[in-house]
């Protein structure tokens, strides 16, 4: 069509194509006016995407951008896909990085993208902009956002037990969340003040922060009463419970899980750093438009211990009544005791709703659901965390139970749940659930659900996909398709891009020379890192419908012109508008379509 028209976009008379509103691929063709037989194309694919404002792209945790119109199986190869830009930040990058579009700033209108890294600073870069243009960039701990002159990200040896598994400091863990209708970014800081420590983990006591900060989109300001510290007291008989109350302790709880918006609340999930004791699993949901508001409050382990949210990073999954899910690691487990109260949740997974009033786990989050596996004893004493992953949500089903919920485990089982019937304990079998069976190698991370089917990568195993049989309301047990290569630890999170139901593509970091652990016989586990141990880490794309098809990776092209920055456990790619989105040790790396 001469000229275009405002469904393909229009061409004036200067040859300037301006883009429609609706998403899609289009075709654009010019002949020379001066030799009409001299003619040229070109394909402009324009996005819809609203964004990637949560950890694995939804509050369900899917993983899925099915608005991806540029990055088509046909395209991804060494050819015509590859590294863009490495855009420098000032920490390591454990965040996944979040991609807004639309943005009205610096006198114009960008899509950003959102970046906190450990040493507790956050960037808004220009997503498009190959040299990598910083809009703002802010430091959490000074003055403006809560903090004083003599706090410094939390060192590595000042926590946990000195096994430097994030080193050599802990700031911003946790991704972050994006209100896209407030353009307020949300995330939590980890801090210390200078010299109260001595460097000797958990035998020292010192002066701990754990801040929650609300950053208008457009400056990093802070807003909303923002930021607040974290604190929080519940009732509890555990060893650490002082006159019948457990008191939070920053020293101790770290912000692994990614954060989550939802029903007008930000959820902060807590774990600890590096197991090292007294800890519990803490879930807060504070007002997203006041944050001085009294948060919701859940402890996991109020008679016990442990019992960390963590999911290597992955976040609590809200359904669309509002009811958050998360899961538990190892600790405490005793509510299927005769022994009241009968209210430690290790290994768990748990539905919580908001509600007004007291809990015998905290306040204004009741509990209305729950399993724990039968064999949750050996789970716990072999160290085989059921939360080492997150939970996903399944789309609503129309034969069996209509609401599923999708969860992998460190033992490498599956576990397929009823949210509304979700079982409880059984002691003898998991039978009072919908499915449960032995899928692979120990699982870090959120799989991936596109199209039917499940995608992960477990330990020392292949990505697999595992189709869901819509009739029978269940898991096929053999995948159907692998990919050719394995994951070492920590395996991978998948994401995955498509066009609708076509042209996908699954996404997945090999980070297994991140450092810490990353060779046999635990060989890397001296602090500092040997430079041996360290390494990049590897992006790899394959056909979602035949994972033995690679189409490319970040290592395949000479010269290591696709070489990404070293890597760091657990990060999970962003794909959006042609781009994908890689977070390092030193950098953010920008992949994308290379321009002839």
């Amino acid at each position: 069509m001469a000229g275009g028209s405002s469904s393909l976009g229009t061409i004036n008379e200067s040859g300037v194509y301006t883009a429609p509103a609706a998403g899609g691929t289009h075709t654009i063709s010019a002949t020379s006016v001066a030799l009409s037989t001299s003619t040229a194309s070109a394909s402009v694919a324009v996005t819809d995407l609203a964004g990637v404002f949560h950890y694995h792209n939804d509050v369900s945790q899917d993983g899925i951008n099915t608005q991806e119109y540029a990055l088509t199986p046909s395209a991804v190869n060494a050819a015509t896909f590859g590294k863009l830009a490495a855009c420098a930040v000032d920490g390591a990058v454990y965040t996944q990085p979040l991609w807004v579009p639309g943005v009205s700033i610096a006198g114009g209108t960008h899509n950003l993208l959102v970046v906190a890294t450990q040493h507790d600073s956050v960037y808004a870069f220009d997503a498009d902009d190959h040299a990598c243009a910083i809009y703002w960039q802010v430091n959490l701990l000074d003055t403006l956002h809560g903090g004083s002159a003599n706090e410094i990200p939390l060192l590595w040896n000042d926590v946990g037990e000195c096994f430097g598994d994030i080193y050599p400091e802990v700031g911003v863990t946790g991704t972050p969340v994006i209100d896209s209708g407030t353009e307020t970014v949300y995330l939590v800081s980890a801090s210390e003040l200078v010299g109260t420590k001595t460097g000797a983990c958990t035998n020292s006591n010192g002066t701990f922060y754990h801040r929650l900060h609300a950053l208008d989109l457009a400056t990093g300001s802070e807003r909303f009463n923002a930021p607040v510290t974290i604190a929080a007291s519940v009732p509890g008989n555990s060893s650490d419970a002082a006159g019948g109350m457990i008191a939070f302790k920053s020293k101790f709880q770290h912000n692994r899980s990614a954060l989550t918006s939802a029903g007008g609340k930000v959820y902060v999930a807590f774990a600890a750093h590096e197991d090292a004791n007294p800890y519990h699993g803490w879930l807060f949901g504070y007002s997203a438009t006041d944050l001085s508001q009294a948060p919701n409050v859940f402890n996991t382990t109020p008679n016990g211990g442990q019992g960390g949210i963590w999911g290597s990073g992955g976040g609590p999954a809200v359904d669309s009544a509002g009811d958050v899910y998360v899961t538990t690691g190892n600790g405490v487990f005793d509510a299927d005791s005769t022994i009241t109260p009968f209210n430690d949740y290790g290994d768990s997974i748990l539905r919580l709703t908001p509600f007004a009033g007291p809990t015998l786990n905290g306040t204004n989050l009741d509990l209305v659901g729950w399993f724990t596996p039968y064999n949750e004893a050996t789970l716990d004493s072999t160290d085989k965390d059921l939360g080492a992953a997150a939970p996903l949500l399944l789309p609503d089903q129309t034969t069996g139970p209509p609401h599923l919920l999708a969860q992998l485990s460190k033992a490498g089982q599956l576990y397929l749940v009823d949210r509304d019937n979700m079982g409880q304990f059984n002691s003898i079998d998991n039978s009072q659930i919908v499915q449960s069976f032995q899928a692979g190698g120990a699982d870090f991370g959120t799989p991936a659900f596109w199209q039917n089917a499940l995608y992960f990568a477990g330990v020392g195993n292949v990505l697999k996909r595992f189709a869901f049989d819509t009739s029978t309301g269940l898991f096929n047990t053999v995948p159907s398709s692998v990919t050719k290569n394995t994951f070492r630890f920590p395996g991978a999170t998948p994401s995955i891009s498509s066009n609708g139901n076509s042209n996908g593509i699954v996404w997945a970091l090999d980070t297994s020379m991140y450092g810490y652990a990353s060779a046999p016989a635990r060989t890397c586990s001296a602090v500092p890192v040997p430079a041996s141990c360290s390494g990049p880490a590897v992006l790899h794309a394959y056909d979602a419908s035949n994972l033995a098809v690679e189409l490319w990776n970040s290592n395949q092209a000479s010269n290591n012109r696709d070489l990404a920055g070293n890597a760091v456990k657990f990060v999970v790619p962003t794909v959006a508008n042609g781009r994908v989105y890689v977070s390092t040790a030193t950098e953010i790396d920008i992949y994308g379509l290379l321009q002839n």
